[in-house]
């Protein structure tokens, strides 16, 4: 099962930094997980759309030129990235799965794309280009079928996996309290890789793992690294410690 770092290492450092990002690649993450929005020509990476919350900054990313916002400190001193400084910066140590958050133009995203496999050691099916927005996936996929695209989702469907195969997707997506075994076998019965996210606690994994997910999406990669390589270890409290 793959550990995929949500955000970064986000229990122990300021989420989506690149202080984040190098402590869960020093963990040995397989993935990351990043959220990007496009800010005057620039792809800037920040979770919310607000800034109250991750940042020392008020209002929207959109009342904010680029410059105002390097200056805002992402907590502990770090500024808000751009998807091309995280790219130097794992330089094809592990995969980039990159959600599209506030995004309305794919162009930028995928020349950023190309240039990290051109210039930084990526291969390209490190990147996994995900989002809720399935409008951009199937725009991606239109432009450029070699790459992957994830299908995101927070609920269960009628047709459980069906909308991501219709995307032409490489995996499908979906939130925790909403994944259940028939949707795990459907999804991979139609070829599917399954990822869960956000998973934090170990009886979650132990029954992640035991459905035959093929990733997931935590705060606490070390825990969940531990997990994974220790599978007999069911102590929570010994799990906590890893984290906490």
């Amino acid at each position: 099962m793959l550990v995929i770092a949500h955000r970064g290492a986000s229990a122990i450092a300021p989420e989506n930094t690149l202080m984040a990002i190098e402590k869960a690649i020093d963990m040995g993450v397989d993935g990351i997980e990043i959220d990007v929005h496009g800010v005057d020509g620039e792809v800037i990476v920040i979770h919310d759309r607000w800034l109250h919350r991750t940042t020392n900054g008020k209002g929207r990313i959109s009342d904010l030129s680029f410059a105002e916002l390097r200056k805002l400190d992402a907590g502990q001193g770090q500024q808000i990235p751009t998807l091309w400084e995280v790219m130097s910066l794992v330089s094809g140590r592990c995969s980039l799965n990159i959600e599209l958050k506030g995004i309305s133009d794919v162009i930028p995203i995928l020349r950023l794309v190309d240039s990290a496999v051109a210039e930084l050691g990526f291969s390209p099916n490190q990147f996994l280009l995900s989002s809720f927005n399935h409008h951009l996936l199937f725009e991606i996929k239109q432009i450029r079928p070699d790459l992957q695209v994830g299908a995101l989702t927070a609920s269960c469907p009628l047709d459980y996996a069906a909308f991501a195969v219709a995307l032409h997707a490489y995996s499908v997506h979906i939130e925790l309290n909403f994944v259940n075994p028939a949707f795990v076998a459907d999804a991979k019965e139609k070829g599917l890789q399954v990822y869960v996210y956000t998973v934090d606690e170990l009886p979650d994994m132990e029954m992640l793992a035991s459905w035959g997910v093929d990733g997931i999406f935590t705060n606490v990669p070390d825990r969940a690294l531990n997990f994974r390589d220790n599978p007999r270890l069911t102590d929570v409290s010994a799990a906590v410690l890893i984290s906490d």
